[in-house]
């Protein structure tokens, strides 16, 4: 799958959610308190999902330009 940082920044958050459920690669996941925090791998960037445990619910969701340290272990 390839898309760009700004392609994927200009579709709708339902898209960006469904993009990336459907073709993300999980890179990590933390939780802190209520909420669990997965990041995944979509192309050439990083986007993060923030859940609420408690009831189901994507509480966020953060893109990031990769600027080399994920190249490393991202592959």
């Amino acid at each position: 799958m390839s898309i760009t940082y700004y392609d994927f920044k200009n579709l709708s958050k339902e898209s960006q959610y469904e993009l990336v459920s459907a073709k993300g690669v999980v890179i990590s996941e933390t939780y802190k308190e209520k909420l669990k925090f997965v990041l995944y791998k979509v192309s050439s960037f990083s986007v993060e999902i923030v859940y609420n445990v408690t009831n189901g619910k994507i509480e966020g969701l953060n893109v990031f330009h990769n600027n080399g340290a994920c190249d490393k272990y991202c592959d």
